[in-house]
């Protein structure tokens, strides 16, 4: 406790206090500091979606199993049962055979010599062989030929192809909305546009995974928010004093009815974000996504502003220097 997954979030939360400072100190200045906070976070990132995929709860112990001991590498232990004596050894094999070798040197001796002649007689060794007219050569006589059965190449691999096994049931997953220590964890929501979390404080995070075609309206103040494995969902927020993240999803919407720092996106396809006029200072930090749109309070309105997506590089002649590709309309 706390399991792995929660513990690497919560230090990528505790980090995210300083990494902040080095973005807002370095950001115009040198972008080898925005870059390296950039590669600093994605490895929280993704050592937390490699624990999700192979590690989830960690290592697991047997607290019932018995202790390990000489005994259990030759028995096996079940509950309740006795334990049964080893097998007695096998009897000590008989006295090994006896082998002629006069015999078996002579046979030898023998055949080599007979090979010998045979290599002796020069152009000689061609008379025994037999004359084989055209009606008889397969390359020939195409009725002989189909008469031959295929022989397959000893190069090619002749095993039959694994039939592909049936497609199995996706494992249905239970939603959860629930407050576990300082984390909200929100998974596995499909179709709920009235989710709601309230009676928030500021050192708490909220965690949104695999939540499909929903709505989650989270009000008070909260340390961070991650939206990771996400389609067509829907966040609206009032007050966020670390970072939003956007991670691995597609059709995000995020709309900030307070403050927030920062928002990264990280690997997805699709992310509209309407800020506020109290968020208008906030940074936008983006890696690796697509179909990114800021939208701007204007007028009573929001005005929609792309975000870049291709950049171009050129050499200066003392750095590289990269500036965003203009969008054309």
């Amino acid at each position: 406790s706390p399991k792995p997954g929660p513990y690497v979030k919560e230090m990528n939360d505790a980090a995210t206090f300083y990494t902040n400072r080095v973005l807002k100190d370095y950001k115009h200045s040198d972008t080898r500091h925005v870059d390296w906070v950039k590669s600093y976070l994605n490895i929280w990132s993704e050592l937390q979606a490699y624990i999700k995929e192979h590690h989830t709860t960690g290592l697991t112990w047997s607290k019932t199993g018995p202790v390990a001991s000489p005994m259990s590498m030759r028995s096996v232990l079940t509950s309740g049962s006795c334990l049964s004596p080893p097998p007695p050894p096998p009897p000590p094999p008989g006295p090994p055979p006896i082998l002629d070798t006069e015999t078996v040197k002579d046979e030898g001796t023998a055949s080599r010599s007979a090979l010998f002649a045979q290599l002796n007689q020069g152009e000689a060794i061609t008379k025994g062989l037999r004359h084989v007219s055209d009606d008889q050569k397969t390359h020939k006589n195409p009725s002989l030929r189909a008469q031959c059965p295929s022989v397959r190449s000893p190069t090619k691999s002749h095993t039959p192809s694994p039939t592909s096994p049936k497609n199995s049931p996706q494992q249905s997953h239970v939603p959860v909305l629930e407050l576990e220590g300082k984390k909200w964890r929100v998974e596995y929501q499909e179709d709920k546009n009235d989710l709601v979390i309230s009676n928030t404080e500021l050192k708490q995070v909220a965690y949104i995974f695999k939540c499909n075609k929903s709505t989650l309206q989270i009000k008070g103040k909260i340390n961070s928010i991650t939206i990771d494995n996400c389609k067509k969902f829907g966040l609206v927020f009032d007050n966020v004093v670390g970072i939003v993240e956007v991670i691995n999803s597609r059709d995000i919407q995020i709309q900030v009815m307070g403050k927030v720092p920062t928002i990264s996106i990280n690997k997805t396809e699709g992310c509209h974000i309407y800020l506020s006029e109290e968020s208008l200072d906030c940074e936008i930090v983006s890696a690796k996504s697509s179909e990114m749109n800021i939208l701007i309070p204007q007028d009573g309105d929001y005005k929609e502003f792309p975000v870049p997506e291709q950049f171009k590089t050129a050499w200066d002649g003392s750095k590289l220097v990269t500036e965003p590709a203009e969008i054309v309309g």
